[in-house]
């Protein structure tokens, strides 16, 4: 009956995984094409965006581009796979970069550096080339700005954004490869601008700017009568020097806060233009997956360049023709017929009591089976025995047999052809929703990536 329902349930299950995506991503022409000036990699958290971020930049560098891999995941995987010490705000160049053979015969020999987001510093950077000296001195030193620049909601973003735009700029490299933040909403470094913009433009900040925008101590008797009722309130609510402190941080802000909303703008643009590829990173389960379709469609909705999904550790089978059920109905028809089959079962059979002098075979005698002799009885006159201490039987605990061993490796195969099963499933449902994205898998490899090496096997897989 096993065997029955086995061969009616394989059929509908094996087509599943035969099904190829509706699109292929090929990884390689992305980051050959000179045009390509900045990819992004997106996902939601713990599906590999670092790692991939960094396959990607040390492949394209050993495919002869000069290439800075931005990160703003605050974990330090990425300084340690590449082999440096530390990140930090300043880009660090990569050592022991392999130029590979390209197809004219010639070897690339291209450069790749990493750096991680500060975002205080990058904050600090941008105030000391916008303002002079003396008011970047009380801008960086006033304790409202030092708590903005630390962990203001959404600094992390615009940061991201501003040092994008900064890297662009300098047109030092001709790849800018970027890890975005692992949050749950990896986007939100797109909405960084418009929050700033809405920030800097809200009622209490111009509420705050009108005594200096006013002009001297004329401007300040001038709105005193009409503020006084309102900073009583803000200073009874926030507190007195916190409120004066916003109001010298606005006073001396004033002049910069046009130049982040333009800056802001024009990196949002840049982010939109054809030489930028935003790369979608998921893993195959389900919730991963339905982050990476949110990703699709916010960035189809703001006109972003998507190149593709990469699909990280898919597991693969190297005997997939076997399904889980015939594996199961296997292990069960083994399991079952060694019950019968076991030679002790057998002896213990014919030994049994109902049998006593009735089997048609004499009981074996205690010489043919050491393991039910008594001490006077040593089937070994020279005592030299295997386990000389006599304290542990080795009888006791007999090695597994050769159908317990096949049993048992056909049901770690059916699990993991169950684990196929879903995985399949669940990127059927993303490219049925979505046929229009180029997919790249790569093959989940058998332990943590951290080094070059590492790097380059995630980079072979994704491309291969």
């Amino acid at each position: 009956m096993t065997r029955d329902r086995t061969t009616r349930d394989q059929t509908p299950q094996e087509p599943a995984r035969t099904l190829a995506p509706e699109r292929t991503l090929d990884v390689d022409a992305l980051i050959d094409d000179p045009k390509t000036r900045i990819v992004v990699c997106c996902g939601s958290g713990g599906v590999g965006k670092t790692t991939t971020a960094a396959a990607i930049g040390l492949r394209a560098a050993e495919r002869g581009r000069r290439v800075v891999v931005l990160t703003i995941d605050p974990a330090r995987r990425l300084a340690q796979s590449m082999g440096i010490d530390s990140l930090d705000n300043v880009p660090r160049q990569v050592k022991a970069i392999e130029p590979v053979e390209t197809a004219d015969g010639s070897e690339a020999a291209g450069e790749l550096h990493a750096m991680m987001l500060d975002m205080k510093r990058t904050f600090d950077e941008i105030v000391e080339a916008h303002t002079d000296k003396e008011r970047a001195k009380a801008i960086l030193n006033n304790p409202f700005y030092q708590s903005l620049s630390a962990g203001f909601a959404g600094t992390q973003e615009y940061m991201a954004m501003e040092k994008l735009g900064q890297l662009r700029s300098r047109d030092e490299w001709d790849l800018i490869v970027v890890d975005t933040p692992p949050s749950r909403s990896a986007l939100d470094f797109l909405d960084a601008p418009k929050r700033l913009g809405s920030f800097l433009d809200g009622k209490l900040i111009r509420l705050l700017m009108a005594p200096a925008k006013v002009g001297g101590r004329a401007g300040m008797k001038f709105l005193n009568a009409g503020m006084s009722m309102m900073t009583g309130a803000l200073g009874k609510l926030l507190g007195g020097q916190l409120l004066r402190d916003v109001q010298m941080f606005v006073t001396a802000m004033d002049s910069m806060f046009g130049g982040f909303r333009t800056r802001a703008d024009a990196t949002y643009r840049l982010l939109q233009a054809p030489g930028t590829a935003f790369l979608v990173v998921a893993s195959p389960e389900r919730d991963a997956l339905r982050e990476a379709a949110y990703f699709v469609e916010r960035l189809a909705a703001d006109d972003m360049p998507l190149a593709g999904l990469v699909l990280n550790r898919v597991h693969g089978s190297g005997a997939a023709q076997l399904s889980a059920e015939r594996a199961l109905a296997a292990a069960e028809n083994l399991e079952e017929s060694g019950i019968v089959d076991q030679e002790d079962g057998k002896v213990a059979v014919r030994n049994s009591p109902e049998n006593d002098g009735t089997s048609e075979n004499p009981a074996p005698s205690d010489s043919a089976n050491p393991a039910n002799s008594t001490p006077s009885e040593d089937p070994d006159p020279s005592g030299d025995s295997d386990n000389p201490s006599g304290d542990l039987d080795p009888s006791a605990h007999p090695d597994p047999s050769v159908e317990e061993l096949t049993a048992g490796l056909l049901r770690l195969h059916a699990e993991r052809m169950q684990l196929l099963d879903r995985e399949q499933r669940t990127r059927d449902r993303f490219t049925a929703l979505h046929p229009e994205v180029a997919v790249a898998e790569v093959a989940a490899l058998p332990g943590d990536v951290h080094d070059l090496v590492g790097l380059r096997a995630v980079g072979d897989r994704l491309a291969g």
